[in-house]
């Protein structure tokens, strides 16, 4: 069973020469919001981070893999998996298309799909979440296709363009032991 190849898209490890894709999703001030991100990323730092992309979800508590074309091989996005805590077999979920003529296209929807099966099926979690501002709709659609479940708004919770947002919290409870 491969869990990180779709119709579409792919799933794979970020490599060193993901620098100048990561650096242009990093410091794109349009997507900082869903990205908690105040600040512009340097190539130094990235290229930092990148020299420590091997290390494992248990040991990072984290994984960030690129989302990639299978046609072209090109990378068009992020997706990730962070505040892994293996205890509790649970961990956030957040996902970046990077530009807005690859958004649409169900790209987003096939890497969470194959992200979620990796996460219950592989990792065994119990349960994903993702943290989504009230007025992402785009991403509330697309979290809430796959069952996830608004449990909650923490209010005033971002601060955006100086002024305060809610950000909802989704669930995901793995229901299908593998």
């Amino acid at each position: 069973m491969i869990t990180l190849k779709g119709n579409s898209i792919y799933l794979r490890a970020l490599e060193p020469e993901d620098l100048e894709f990561i650096y242009h999703i990093e410091n794109d001030e349009s997507i900082w919001e869903v990205s908690n991100t105040q600040t512009p990323y340097s190539k130094f730092l990235i290229r930092q981070y990148l020299e420590n992309a091997h290390q494992d979800i248990y040991e990072a508590k984290q994984l960030r893999l690129a989302i990639c074309e299978n046609d072209s091989n090109k990378a068009i996005g992020l997706i990730d998996l962070f505040d892994f805590d293996p205890k509790n077999k649970r961990a956030g979920i957040g996902i970046v298309i990077q530009n807005e003529a690859n958004r649409g296209k169900g790209f987003g929807k096939e890497a969470l799909s194959l992200l979620i099966d990796y996460a219950f099926f592989h990792l065994q979690l119990h349960q994903l979440f993702a943290n989504i501002g009230v007025e992402n709709e785009a991403s509330s659609s697309l979290f809430s296709t796959f069952g996830f479940e608004k449990i909650g708004v923490k209010k005033e919770w971002i601060f955006i363009n100086n002024q305060y947002q809610d950000e909802a919290i989704y669930q995901l409870i793995n229901t299908k032991k593998h």
